[in-house]
């Protein structure tokens, strides 16, 4: 088994880095799917593992029935076959813990070589998907003690409203893993800190002088100038995880320093971003073993994850590779927390902010209005704080961190904004539910944060999910208190073909029994299987006939099926009668169905 040399990985950060430490990875080009292994036929951006890098690496997911799910040696002979019909030397480098397989494509090859060879792998039937090996980078914007400088906390505008519940919960009894840079020493969390581990396979991303292993420290992220790629310049270490951990979990009433959302959880540090970025297989092993999943070569977790943050992210549609270890770490109850991005830009767009079964984070300022770097969209889940410095250093998020440019050096802290610092107000407040809780699923824990958000008090032009969390109201439900776990739900159940490229089918619901309007924050449920949702419309219509746009069709949108959950702002519409659900199919090559779809009151 080859091991590609370090020397010749050339990851390339794409932060904007005058603004924020921002995404990086592919920016996917919507086509329709090639019937036939043709170079031409593959997408610019499913060769690139960044916007102008070459892919090095594919990530390839046999169909369960297929002898290369199991064995390594026949996906290794796969490769070895598909890289002679298309003139290259593949690899077989391992098995992600999703059961999907991990190749390098040699050394040189342009993206016509890698098209080549992406085709290949689409052309066998038994391959369910094959994606760029893709670099993603922290989601934040660092900038250069103290409860009562955490606005974001307790602060009546714009504040989170965290105090108010830590009468009912702290988080005692739930870890949540950081999927991000690892973890600096700080006496300020250190306390809440349990085993983690490294996850980083590359060295040249890595720089601790090795590959995977239990010592998931931060040695550090800076990079010199060009270093990351053409233009960008030099940037110092971020000590970026240790920053989100301390939101959720810092040490409280000790004395010292900030508060933690959820100060009587445990943070597991999981490290899978070091120098330039960090690739999509590291973080979908990550979150297979935060959830409790297995994988080949890391000893059984010992720290199982009820929460994950993932304060990351890069461009283009939510691979099915990410996709598959999303779906499956919440099959195993786990909540995946993520950041919806900084490109002030619709988050439909960004991955994995965009993904299927997530809770997607955008970002405010001190003042409630989204953060202008935010990004936005009918995919955002809920809004919480994360800061604003152009108006000010303190109306950042303050947290813990290290002063060391390059190296650690002696343990700090600073303000920071991005929606990095808005996704651990919303991992801490996961955890602070399932403390209240254990019972809950993750859809339940999605469902009681949005139904008990208050309204945005500032502005959001394009969507900003449910509102601004509430952490009181939003414990006080789950644990019996008060507040709301989500209303009364109607279903349809009833299954409906979505025909190709054809006219929009419709399914009712009929609700009774209710009085007066819908909710401001009616929450749609829905679960389509597709194998191009970037085709499909979908609406929402009223009893009078009024329609609400809930998604819209995406050329960049390329993953398989839609199942999530939309909220609508239906408060102009009397809740009885028929509602039903739209669904067009707006390109051809692709079919699906409509499996069911419901409304929560």
């Amino acid at each position: 088994m080859r091991t590609s040399p370090s020397l010749r990985r050339k990851l390339i950060s794409v932060a904007a880095v005058s603004a924020a430490l921002v995404t990086a990875a592919t920016a996917s080009v919507a086509v329709a799917q090639a019937a036939a292994p043709e170079a031409a036929a593959v997408p610019a951006a499913q060769t690139e593992a960044a916007p102008g890098t070459v892919a090095e690496r594919l990530i390839v997911g046999y169909k369960s029935g297929a002898t290369e799910a199991k064995s390594n040696r026949a996906a290794d002979a796969d490769a070895v076959a598909k890289g002679k019909e298309a003139g290259e030397d593949l690899d077989f480098q391992r098995r992600l813990g999703t059961g999907a397989a991990l190749v390098d494509l040699g050394e040189n090859l342009t993206r016509t070589d890698v098209a080549d060879v992406v085709a290949e792998y689409k052309a066998d039937p038994q391959v369910a998907y094959v994606v760029p090996d893709r670099l993603n980078t922290p989601k934040a914007d660092p900038n250069d003690t103290e409860y009562a400088k955490q606005w974001d906390l307790f602060e009546t505008t714009a504040g989170m409203n965290v105090p108010g519940a830590w009468t009912t919960s702290t988080g005692s009894g739930v870890t949540v893993a950081v999927i991000d840079t690892g973890y600096v020493t700080h006496s300020d969390l250190a306390a809440n800190v349990v085993s983690g581990y490294d996850f980083i396979s590359d060295t040249a991303v890595s720089v601790d002088g090795n590959g995977r292993d239990s010592n998931p420290a931060d040695p550090g992220d800076w990079y010199n100038a060009n270093e990351c790629g053409a233009g960008i310049p030099a940037s110092n270490s971020s000590w970026h995880g240790t920053h989100v951990a301390g939101t959720i979990a810092a040490a409280t009433n000790n004395g010292k320093g900030v508060a933690g959302i959820a100060h009587g959880a445990k943070i597991s540090p999981l490290r899978v971003l070091g120098k330039c970025g960090g690739y999509d297989s590291d973080i979908i092993d990550a979150i297979t073993w935060a959830s409790g999943g297995s994988v080949s070569g890391v000893p059984a977790n010992s720290n199982v994850a009820k929460v994950v943050n993932m304060s990351l992210g890069g461009d283009g549609a939510c691979s099915s590779a990410t996709q598959s270890a999303i779906n499956a770490a919440v099959n195993r109850g786990t909540t995946i927390v993520v950041a919806a991005g900084n490109e002030n830009d619709n988050v439909a767009n960004h991955s994995p902010g965009n993904c299927n079964n997530v809770i997607s984070v955008a970002a405010t300022n001190r003042t409630g209005a989204k953060a202008s770097y935010s990004n936005y969209g009918s995919l955002v889940d809920i809004s919480a704080p994360g800061g604003q410095t152009s108006t000010g250093t303190a109306n950042g998020i303050l947290s813990t961190l290290n002063s060391g440019t390059k190296t650690p050096s002696s343990e700090s802290y600073a303000y920071y904004q991005g929606t990095s610092m808005a996704t651990p107000h919303i991992a801490g407040l996961a955890a602070l539910m399932e403390s209240a809780n254990s019972a809950l699923t993750p859809a339940q824990v999605e469902s009681a944060i949005k139904t008990n958000a208050r309204a945005l008090p500032g502005a959001c032009s394009g969507g900003c999910g449910a509102g601004l969390a509430d952490a009181a109201k939003t414990v006080q439900a789950v644990s019996g208190s008060g507040g709301s776990t989500g209303g009364t739900t109607f279903t349809s159940s009833t299954a409906v073909s979505v025909p190709d490229n054809g006219a929009a089918i419709e399914s009712s619901i009929a609700v009774s029994g209710r009085s007066g309007n819908a909710p401001s924050a009616l929450q749609v449920g829905v679960d389509i299987t597709h194998t191009y949702r970037g085709d499909l419309v979908i609406d929402l219509v009223a009893p009078d006939g009024s329609t609400y746009r809930l998604k819209a069709a995406s050329s960049s949108d390329s993953a398989d099926n839609v199942n999530t959950t939309y909220t609508v702002n239906a408060s102009g519409e009397t809740a009885n009668g028929t509602w039903k659900l739209r669904v067009q199919d707006t390109a051809a090559q692709d079919t699906g169905r409509l499996n069911s779809w419901k409304l929560t009151f």
